[in-house]
Formats: C-alpha cells, sequence, structure tokens
C-alpha cells in the first residue's frame, strides 16, 4: 500500500511540473489582465517602485512588452504601497482599480481612468477607506446589469477577520453607493488568517470567484488559490470542496492572485508565484494556465507542456530620448536624471543608499556591468543590488577607492576595497549566482577586471517582504553632484 501511495504521488508531480507557463519573468505580482481590441493588457503591483503599475501589452498572452506606466509620480492623496491594480475595460473606456496607502491614514482603494491603455491616466481619488485598510478591488456587474466593486478588508493587519465585501458604484467609477454587503471571509483552515485577491468571471448559471488564502509574500509564504461560486453577485457563495484548486508544485511556490481571461474560446488564469530555485530574489512572477468548468459546475485547471518565456539580456546604450521602461526608482527619494547623447546623468543624493535607478532581475545568475565617466562624474559612483532605501549592496568609487559597501538596515559596513586611479573611463561589474551572492569587480574599460571582493557578498537580507531585488546604478553625493553612466549590460546565466 505504502508503494502505490508513492507512485501516484509521482505522477501527480509529474503532472503539476508543466501546469503554470512562466510568462512575466520578475517582479509581476498581483497581476491583471483585459482584452482591448486585438491585443490584451496587463498591469502588476509595484509597491514602493515608481513610475507605479506597468502597461504591459500582449498578442498571445505569452510574450509581454511594457509600453509604459499609469503613474510616474504618486497621485495627490497616496505616498507608497502600490498595489493590487485592476485594469478592465468598458464602453470605451479603461479603468484602473488599486489600492495604495493614504498619506497620515491607511490603505484604500481608489480608480483611474484614461481614453486608451497607454494612457495618459486621469486619477479620480479613493472610493473606499476602511479603518483596517481596503485592498485588492474589482469590478463586476450582477445580474440585473447593476456595477459592483468588490474589495477586502484588510483585517488580518489588525488581527482580525478578512471580509470580502460588494458594493455598488455609480458609472463614473467615482462614488460607491447605497451598503456594502458581506460575500464571504476566511473561515477553512487553509485559508489561515485571510482571503483576498478576489477576481470574477461568469458562467452558465454561476459568478465563479478566484480568491487566494493564507500567506502571500516571503520567503515563509504559503499561499493558494480557491475557488467559489454563486448565481448572484451578493450570494450566497459556495466555497468549492477541493480547495484550494492551485497550490505549490515542484517549481512554483505560493501561487495566487490573479485574473481569468478568456482567449479565442478558451479560459485562462494569470496569476503570480515564486519560482522555488530563485525564491523572493526574483520575486512574484506572473504565470499562465488554463482552466475549464466541469460538469458539475466548478473548475479545474487544464496541464499543461508550454514553454517558459526565456530571460532576456538587456543592453542599454542611452541613447534614447527618455529612459526605457525598465528603470524604475523609489517611492520615498525620486530620482532625478538626464538622457543625452549616449549617457545617463544621474543627480546624486546624500542619503545612505545615494540616488539610485534600478531594474528588474529575471533570473538567479547573472551578470551586470556599466561604465562611469571618471572625468565629468562630480559623486561617487556605483553599480548595487537593491532592496530598499536602508538595504543594498554595492561597489562605489570614491576617493581614490572602489569599496564594496554593505548597507543593512540604514547601518554601512566597508566589506573591501581596492585603490583606483582617476581614468576617463572606469567599469563597474557585478555577478549574483543564487540570487544573493555577489561579486564586483573593477576596472578601465578594455582592459582585465578585479575582484574587489574575493568572498562574495550576502545579499540574502536585501528583499523586502512583497518585492523582489533591483540592479542598481548609484549616485552618492551632494544633490549638486552627478555621475554620468554609459553602457549598461544585464546578462543572464
Amino acid at each position: 500500500m505504502k508503494y502505490y501511495f508513492t507512485c501516484i504521488v509521482f505522477v501527480i508531480l509529474a503532472l503539476q511540473t508543466r501546469a503554470q507557463q512562466l510568462v512575466m519573468r520578475g517582479d509581476h505580482a498581483d497581476p491583471s489582465v483585459v482584452k482591448i481590441g486585438d491585443a490584451y493588457w496587463a498591469s502588476a503591483t509595484t509597491s514602493n517602485w515608481l513610475p507605479a503599475y506597468p502597461l504591459l501589452q500582449s498578442k498571445d498572452l505569452v510574450n509581454w512588452n511594457t509600453q509604459g506606466y499609469v503613474f510616474t509620480v504618486p497621485p495627490t492623496w497616496a505616498d507608497y504601497y502600490f498595489w493590487a491594480p485592476e485594469i478592465t475595460y468598458e464602453n470605451g473606456k479603461v479603468y484602473i482599480y488599486y489600492a495604495a496607502h493614504k498619506k497620515r491614514g491607511n490603505l484604500c482603494l481608489a480608480v483611474a481612468s484614461a481614453d486608451k491603455p497607454e494612457g495618459p491616466y486621469t486619477d479620480h481619488g479613493p472610493i473606499m477607506c476602511q479603518d483596517a485598510g481596503s485592498i485588492d478591488a474589482f469590478p463586476m456587474r450582477d445580474e440585473n446589469g447593476k456595477l459592483y466593486i468588490i474589495w477586502k478588508e484588510d483585517g488580518n493587519s489588525v488581527n482580525k477577520p478578512t471580509p470580502i465585501w460588494a458594493q455598488e458604484m455609480n458609472e463614473t467609477r467615482t462614488a460607491l453607493v447605497g451598503e456594502k454587503k458581506e460575500l464571504f471571509r476566511n473561515d477553512k483552515p487553509w485559508e489561515g488568517n485571510l482571503v483576498e485577491g478576489v477576481s470574477m468571471i461568469k458562467k452558465g448559471d454561476y459568478y465563479y470567484a478566484f480568491y487566494a488564502g493564507a500567506g502571500c509574500c516571503g520567503s515563509k509564504c504559503n499561499y493558494q488559490t480557491g475557488i467559489a461560486r454563486s448565481k448572484t453577485l451578493l450570494g450566497p457563495w459556495e466555497k468549492y470542496n477541493s480547495n484550494p484548486i492551485l497550490a505549490d508544485d515542484r517549481d512554483w511556490k505560493c501561487p495566487g492572485h490573479g485574473t481569468p481571461i478568456e482567449k479565442e474560446g478558451r479560459y485562462y488564469f494569470l496569476y503570480h508565484a515564486y519560482d522555488k530555485e530563485t525564491d523572493v530574489y526574483t520575486g512574484r512572477e506572473g504565470l499562465l494556465i488554463e482552466f475549464r468548468f466541469t460538469p458539475d459546475g466548478w473548475i479545474e485547471f487544464v496541464r499543461d507542456t508550454a514553454a517558459d518565456v526565456p530571460a532576456l539580456d538587456i543592453k542599454e546604450d542611452f541613447s534614447g530620448a527618455q529612459l526605457s521602461h525598465g528603470w524604475q526608482w523609489s517611492v520615498f527619494q525620486p530620482a532625478q536624471f538626464t538622457q543625452n547623447n549616449g549617457r545617463l546623468e544621474l543627480m546624486a543624493a546624500p542619503t545612505p543608499s545615494g540616488a539610485y535607478l534600478g531594474t528588474i532581475t529575471t533570473s538567479g545568475n547573472y551578470t551586470a556591468s556599466v561604465e562611469v565617466d571618471g572625468k565629468n562624474s562630480t559623486a561617487a559612483a556605483g553599480l548595487a543590488l537593491v532592496g530598499d532605501d536602508k538595504n543594498t549592496v554595492s561597489a562605489v568609487i570614491t576617493n581614490g577607492l572602489v569599496q564594496v559597501v554593505q548597507l543593512k538596515n540604514g547601518k554601512e559596513l566597508v566589506l573591501s576595497q581596492l585603490p583606483v586611479q582617476r581614468h576617463k573611463k572606469h567599469k563597474l561589474q557585478m555577478t549574483v549566482a543564487g540570487g544573493k551572492e555577489i561579486s564586483f569587480f573593477y576596472g578601465r574599460k578594455g582592459k582585465a577586471l578585479k575582484m574587489i571582493n574575493p568572498m562574495p557578498a550576502d545579499g540574502s537580507f536585501l528583499p523586502p517582504w512583497d518585492r523582489s531585488l533591483r540592479v542598481g546604478l548609484v549616485a552618492k553625493g551632494d544633490y549638486n553632484r552627478k555621475v554620468i553612466f554609459d553602457n549598461f549590460q544585464l546578462s543572464n546565466q
């Protein structure tokens, strides 16, 4: 009997191995998707990175390209935690429902709109702000055509249950009307202290709600996905006895918080999960899985053998009129930069991290390099692996030295250093293994590079709880100083 059970488990794992197709590499948590014309448009959480909420386009749900962002500066009412955008389209108008932290308040739901998916977007401000916080908005019409917003009350943040609410919304999406009604809450053991990330689809007699339960984020996450159904939007809602229907497999862990989408008569779910190999270092990545409706009125996922999209290398010569869409900066420390004549000029900041621009990592093993104009730069220049403003590991050229500096919880520690001479062109290189073992190299353009730190720096402390790492370009010094960068490359192994 024991041998038989082992065989069954092996077969199940084998079926699940390729069930989840990676389509958005790197940090794309809480993805949402909608079809507009002949293309699909998606967005995802950016948390404390700006610009906020990428606008991604695809023809096939698999190959995505970033076309811009919803916000290049925060809306006037919000300051950080730009989470869970839901992109929708109706009557020629694009709406982005999103959550963010209100200044001097808590998490609120808000709406922005545009006449075309690439924007520009007009923000309409908050529509729901509960004391415990309100997140994860999803619009849905009821059986009579009335427009509702579905959301989660963030009770788990104050050690309370997490109701999923529905309330009618006006057609301009600027205000809620009537009274809110609870649809369901976390009441099953596997859901832990929360349910969240609800998205819906109507098929036949039923509304189907995809939802996530348990802990979303970090190396100890235990997120999973469940299904509930109801014949009317406001309930009663019935949870599937076989929940969770999407859980860890051999390659991916903590799957959840996504949106269903129809494509050519077939149905798919776009959601996030952590790669078990690269874990929190590449963050919650965008996955696609097909599903179908069962004869007994439920949903099952279809096991697939589709190949993952490859990790793409980056070559950036800064020759365009504007910085490419891959670069972001901290919401707490706006970056000032210009791009002229094939050079990036980044103004410095006298903060522990310095001013920085970052680009997402899409694999666990990679090499990044950049050239620095040593003649015309007036601030300390660095190449870094960035968690946030208080947590970085960087190689910085300053005062005749190149130093490997660990910034942990805001405290600096020099790990290693080499003397350098003043040159017209410096080159910094960073090699990362396993997402966290960081080796730095220094040299002149066209010359052999020297290793700065013989013992790799440990970057395991870097990832914030809700986002992944960035490769960063750093300028550290007085605000009137600058660093000039050229020829950035990131190559995945």
